[in-house]
């Protein structure tokens, strides 16, 4: 790949564009980026803290391109690597990468190349990067910059701290003539300030970019038959890419079996399989040969697919750093996508109980304020997308008319005699039962243990009978909510019990309004359209196109969107591109990219145009 000045240090500014123009085909800098890159182009340390999907790459390897020595990238994430790696080559960029995946033999070509000069940049673990074997090996050649991505891992305020991440703070000293870009996507400010002390970053930038993906559409769903939603939304993605996360390998097993047996191409990943059907089952994902990957948080870290058009949670997550970053595996290319949490309050209290039982220590502290940040985004009947901006201290007040909140806003109603209801059933079989036992109650179901018990001889047996299963399940949940019934989670169930605040309630001396039961939110809203997805593009001509990238991804044994992502190709069904000077116009076809695959996108299109004018001379 081309170096841009092969006399000075590194190329001028105004130069960072042309590279951006001719290497990557885009046609102008996203919002923080040329500011990232000037930083790193004078010498100056920065922290970029940028979304999921907002070309946070790009910060640190258009300058790798500028400087005339080699550029480090530390990342945990060994699958990131080769996906980051295999779009810099195919952009005919010199970049390669060094972990424990690769035989001997590979690690010896890949140090050789390193030697010889003939790398830009080189991916490596920070486990290895800080070993005198590694030490030794990059003293042949010349550091120019380093960029460690995830760097909320050197925090334990961050959502993933790794002790390994430590040692990063003695790179300052090993290589202080290079300026050290630190970058995450998640980061609160509490994690941001850790970034800087531990790595000792001298006078940095500081670019805290906005944590709005609105792309992304954010909805809740409560669980009533939770497998049967799940498959219900899935089939509703008539063949799109997703990512479905659960808490549980055997979970995960189980709903890959479901969704298999449904006709979607499904595949499960957790940590319990070996190593070499993980690698086959992301790969398969890569290359659109699956549709849906269902998985614990093991998957998706090293994923940079970026025509991912739904992530769903089937089990709530630990954190809302963590929430954030695996939605964020979704819309990737600016196009609509979908971020679906299933939910139940017993979600929470379980991992309320998993986490109390850890020993009490400082670390301990922080997931409980983790913990309750996130229950509290699943219990809010505001804005989600408020919710995340202000967690991560970005302040907004205007809802964002893109999450299920703003488009189905709960409707109220009267609830003070359902509550009255459930609380008195509650009261009266002794607080001692689970939701699922007083719903039965209410309903004056024919259960045994209701029977053997003498429940069905209460005078609530059978007061709530004219409602239905889910419509109780709902108003117990946000008595739960509101501080009314407290859900006590032991070692084999969960039961409900009264709490003070109770009283005036089922004392009537208090109005209370509910919300109206939401038993099937997502079916009911339809996609609002998107500011930043492409208008008015061929629908049929983006199908050829995309069918085309398959073939030629197959035959080049990549993964289809490092031939050209969906953005780009939509673009192409917009635009219509015949000629080489018209195709480095569409964003993401640079002069690499046109040589090599242009071509027969062209001849195709031209076809697609013939076959439009013959339509309409007919």
């Amino acid at each position: 790949m081309t170096d841009c000045s092969s006399s000075s240090t590194h190329c001028p500014n105004s130069t960072a564009l042309e590279v951006l123009h001719s290497a990557f085909g885009y046609q102008s800098f996203r919002k923080g980026q040329e500011e990232a890159i000037n930083a790193a182009l004078n010498g100056q340390d920065a922290l970029v803290v940028m979304a999921t999907g907002n070309g946070k790459s790009l910060c640190y390897q258009i300058p790798a391109l500028c400087f005339d020595g080699l550029t480090l990238v530390i990342s945990p994430l060994i699958s990131l690597m080769k996906d980051q790696v295999d779009q810099l080559q195919a952009n005919g960029i010199e970049a390669d990468f060094l972990n424990s995946s690769q035989t001997l033999q590979q690690q010896q070509q890949v140090q050789n190349k390193l030697i010889s000069g003939q790398l830009k940049l080189l991916y490596v673990s920070p486990e290895k990067v800080m070993t005198n074997g590694f030490f030794q090996l990059i003293s042949y050649t010349k550091v120019s910059f380093i960029a460690i991505d995830e760097a909320h891992c050197i925090s334990q305020w961050g959502h993933d701290f790794r002790p390994e991440y430590t040692q990063l703070g003695g790179l300052k000293s090993s290589f202080p003539d290079a300026p050290i870009m630190a970058l995450t996507a998640t980061a609160d400010y509490a994690t941001r300030q850790d970034i800087l002390t531990h790595l000792k970053l001298q006078n940095p930038l500081q670019y805290i970019g906005s944590f709005d993906r609105p792309n992304i559409r954010y909805t809740l769903e409560e669980k009533f038959k939770p497998m049967e939603q799940l498959a219900r939304f899935v089939l509703a993605q008539k063949g799109k890419s997703g990512i479905i996360y659960c808490n549980s390998r055997s979970k995960v097993e189980r709903i890959a079996e479901s969704l298999r047996s449904k006709g979607v191409p499904a595949a499960a990943y957790h940590a319990g399989m070996e190593t070499a059907q993980r690698e086959r089952v992301q790969q398969d994902f890569q290359r659109d040969n699956v549709q849906v990957v269902v998985a614990t948080i093991a998957f998706g870290m090293g994923i940079n697919k970026s025509n991912v058009r739904f992530v769903a949670h089937f089990d709530l997550p630990r954190s809302i750093e963590s929430y954030y970053q695996e939605t964020g595996r979704a819309g990737r290319d600016d196009l609509p996508a979908e971020a679906v949490l299933f939910y139940e309050p017993a979600d929470y209290a379980w991992l309320q109980k998993m986490l109390l039982e850890k020993p009490e220590t400082p670390q301990r502290q922080i997931e409980q304020h983790k913990l309750e940040a996130i229950g509290e985004f699943a219990e809010s009947q505001t804005c989600r997308r408020l919710v995340l901006l202000n967690y991560f201290g970005e302040h907004r007040q205007t809802p964002c008319n893109n999450c299920d909140i703003c488009l189905d806003p709960p409707k109220k109603y009267d609830g003070l005699m359902d509550a009255q209801k459930v609380m008195s059933t509650i009261y009266r079989v002794g607080q001692c039962f689970g939701a699922q036992y007083i719903i039965g109650v209410l309903r004056g179901m024919h259960n045994q243990k209701i029977i053997e018990r003498g429940h069905d001889k209460l005078s609530v047996y059978g007061i709530g009978k004219d409602k239905s299963k889910e419509h109780w399940q709902s108003v117990i949940r946000q008595l739960i909510h509101l501080g009314f019934v407290q859900q006590v989670i032991g070692e084999f169930n969960a039961t409900l019990r009264l709490t003070e605040s109770a009283k005036p309630i089922l004392k009537g001396e208090v109005p209370l309004e509910l919300a109206m039961p939401r038993i099937s939110a997502i079916t009911k809203i339809t996609h609002n359209p998107q500011r930043n997805a492409v208008p008015n593009y061929d629908k049929d001509l983006f199908a050829r196109l995309r069918f085309l990238r398959k073939q030629i991804a197959d035959k080049e044994n990549i993964p289809p969107y490092i031939v050209f992502n969906d953005a780009t190709l939509q673009e192409m069904a917009q635009y219509m591109p015949t000629s080489k000077t018209e195709m480095l116009q569409i964003n993401g076809v640079g002069a690499i990219k046109l040589e090599r695959f242009a071509q027969p996108f062209m001849a195709l299109i031209n076809e697609h145009k013939m076959l439009l004018m013959k339509a309409q001379n007919e």
